[in-house]
């Protein structure tokens, strides 16, 4: 399988599994708990979010994140609307994947608002579009 089952993330599981899916490489798409809460974001805000740390004098910890959630079950609806198909007909949901810990991960971005000036500037629906876009590429072998 293109998105391996025992992936312990969903991220990569899910638009890697829908480009296999549509390349026909894969027909289902095995996740956990679709309720669960992440603060997904796009790695060039964090590098911007990074660089500025580097630009102050002292040296200090920040959170970096999105500050917002969305369900596993929003990416799904995100990821594979964009290529007009139903998650439904593929997803398969098995208990074992499940988590133990916190169903909820959200970042606090306040500090790094306030002291670098810094906010995020990807939305999650845009980042979903990048990333099919990309793993479609990879799949399908196009630039």
């Amino acid at each position: 399988m293109w998105a391996n089952r025992l992936e312990p993330f969903v991220t990569p599981k899910i638009t890697p599994g829908l480009a296999a899916i549509l390349a026909g490489m894969q027909k289902d798409l095995y996740l956990g708990n679709l309720d669960e809460q992440r603060d997904w974001g796009f790695a060039g805000d964090y590098v911007e979010a990074m660089w500025r740390m580097l630009q102050k004098d002292q040296p200090d910890d920040f959170v970096i994140g999105t500050g917002k959630t969305q369900t596993v079950r929003n990416l799904l609806d995100q990821a594979f609307s964009y290529v007009n198909l139903d998650w439904h007909d593929y997803v398969k949901v098995d208990p074992i994947l499940f988590r133990k810990e916190e169903s909820i991960l959200q970042a606090d971005i306040s500090k790094a608002k306030r002291m670098l000036g810094w906010k995020p500037r990807v939305c999650f629906q845009e980042l979903i579009s990048i990333m099919v876009e990309n793993d479609l590429k990879l799949v399908m072998g196009s630039d």
